[in-house]
């Protein structure tokens, strides 16, 4: 064969034990869904944390195609990736301004949402430098006790004009603490609490609501609305049918079938004993790939674990997952239902999202913001082909 015909091993496709599959057009469909919902105000994209572990290129780009022109991110960083993609798009960084960093800010054309008057002191400062008003959201206090503009200070900014002079203040926004709690007290008085603050501040870009903040109702939209998790798929809520289309799918390669004698144990610290014999499936991907170790079970804490779906059938997980890989249980299936290079479902229609959160002892968020980076991803839908990441 001539050289030419062989594929340099740094150019050749890598064999994927596991596969993560985007679907945009979900993810398009959640976005339309709130902007329904919220009829009258603008729907911002908060794509922090890599648009929450899912690629914040593709989701970005499909937001942007769907009517999103203002997004949402944690870090400047974040927020100078963002820019180099979408070079028109209104950003807001909701963690506001890093000490000493406002120069990388303008630079990108971002804009910090300011949390204390430290911050809105360094903006004001750069604005002065440049000559010309600056961009900026105000962050307030409202009940959440995070981030925000609180107490004497809040007053002081209401009361004194002069205390943003050269900020070009675009945004007036609080977080919501309790929104997946319909009923819980805390979401009526940050409400009453914001409602005099946006009155400080006629004419400017009012918000409040994150994803489940949209579902307390038109009161809660004002201007613009925050989702996140919504728009990936998982519940916004607490014990409340999730009202989102699933967006994340995760199947993992079977790298091999195995029996398993009665008495003997599967993986680390032998947290799993065959109680009879057992035929022991293993899959290609572990907590390396950000599938949580709490979700293999031990037999000395009498935990049981989580479950995939293969073959038709659920399986649960047999032992500890380890960093690479997960046993599975597929005695209950037909002999030879499962065989090598076959896929088990780890996060689909089977196994849901929220499903491997609870058993996990976690939210959705954390699930998808801990995907890994060793996954072939996969998206589809919203007008591209079948890509990779």
């Amino acid at each position: 064969m001539p050289s030419s015909d062989i594929a340099s091993p740094a150019l050749a496709p890598a064999p994927a034990g596991a596969f993560l599959t985007i679907d945009l057009d979900a993810l398009v469909a959640n976005y339309l869904a709130i902007r329904e919902l919220a009829k009258g105000s603008e729907v911002a994209g908060v794509v922090k944390a890599r648009a929450y572990g899912l690629g914040l290129a593709p989701v970005a780009r499909a937001l942007w195609g769907a009517g999103c022109r203002t997004f949402c991110v944690a870090t400047a960083g974040e927020g100078a990736t963002l820019r180099g993609l979408l070079p028109d798009a209104t950003i807001y960084i909701l963690s506001g301004l890093i000490a000493g960093a406002a120069d990388a800010y303008e630079a990108h054309g971002l804009r910090p949402c300011l949390s204390s008057l430290a911050e809105v002191e360094e903006w004001r400062a750069l604005a002065k430098r440049r000559g010309r008003p600056l961009s900026a959201g105000l962050q307030f206090e409202t009940g959440l006790n995070r981030l925000g503009i609180a107490g004497r200070e809040a007053e002081r900014l209401i009361s004194t004009p002069e205390a943003l002079s050269g900020v070009d203040v675009t945004l007036v926004m609080s977080h919501l603490g309790c929104a997946d709690e319909a009923d819980h007290p805390l979401n009526r008085h940050q409400l009453e609490r914001f409602w005099a603050i946006r009155a400080a501040f006629p004419g400017v870009t009012a918000s409040l609501a994150n994803s489940a903040g949209v579902h307390l109702g038109a009161e809660y939209h004002f201007d613009l609305v925050r989702p996140g998790i919504a728009l990936y798929g998982g519940n916004p809520f607490t014990g409340r049918t999730n009202p989102c289309r699933p967006v994340v799918g995760l199947q993992g390669r079977i790298l091999d079938v195995r029996e398993v004698a009665s008495g003997e144990t599967v993986g680390y610290g032998a947290a799993f004993e065959a109680k009879g014999p057992r035929r022991i499936a293993v899959i290609a991907m572990g907590y390396g790939d950000g599938f949580f170790r709490v979700l293999g079970s031990d037999r000395q804490r009498s935990h049981v674990g989580g479950r995939v779906h293969i073959a038709g059938h659920y399986a649960p997980i047999a032992g500890r997952i380890s960093m690479d890989l997960i046993s599975i249980d597929v005695t209950e299936l037909s002999e030879g239902a499962v065989k090598r290079g076959d896929l088990a479902e780890l996060i689909g229609p089977h196994v849901t999202l929220d499903e491997v959160a609870t058993r996990a002892g976690t939210i959705g968020y954390e699930v998808l913001t801990n995907l890994g980076d060793r996954y072939k991803r996969i998206y589809t839908g919203a007008g591209c082909s079948t890509t990779e990441s």
